[in-house]
């Protein structure tokens, strides 16, 4: 008879565990380190400041998914407008070269492969704030404030 697996709550998807998070903390800081250091040769990437945003680990902390943003991504009249995608691919190119840097720097088991992605939750929030500012919002929000005010 098969043994029915123990889960630590079957109401739905779980997220990371403390353990994901401290290592993807350790991971981000390193790599902050790293890209300060300008250890990279690569025409995409030269005069670019990186923001590393998060550092998702999977279970086995054998792979991380690295978030990046160039620094001005969201001003149009910066020198990194639109290069968004590529500064992400030129990363990605570079993954190995940067986890052997990294290598040294973190006292872990295994050190992860990298994959970088462009982070679109700071483009995701600009729309929300735009969007709360629209006058046709901000009527239906004083409408919903004046009715519990009744």
């Amino acid at each position: 008879m098969a043994r029915k697996q123990h889960t630590r709550n079957a109401s739905g998807p779980q997220g990371p565990t403390q353990r994901q998070l401290r290592a993807g903390e350790l991971i981000r800081h390193a790599l902050v380190d790293v890209l300060r250091e300008n250890e990279i040769h690569d025409e995409t990437l030269m005069g670019v400041s990186l923001t590393v945003t998060e550092v998702r680990m999977s279970p086995d902390l054998r792979h991380a998914t690295v978030f990046v943003e160039p620094l001005g991504a969201g001003v149009t009249t910066a020198d990194t407008a639109g290069l968004e995608d590529d500064v992400a691919k030129a990363l990605n190119e570079h993954s190995k070269f940067v986890r052997g840097l990294l290598g040294r720097r973190i006292d872990m088991k295994y050190t992860p492969e990298l994959r970088f992605l462009h982070d679109k939750s700071f483009k995701t929030a600009d729309y929300m704030d735009r969007l709360f500012m629209d006058p046709r919002i901000q009527a239906d929000l004083q409408r919903t404030d004046d009715a519990q005010e009744d």
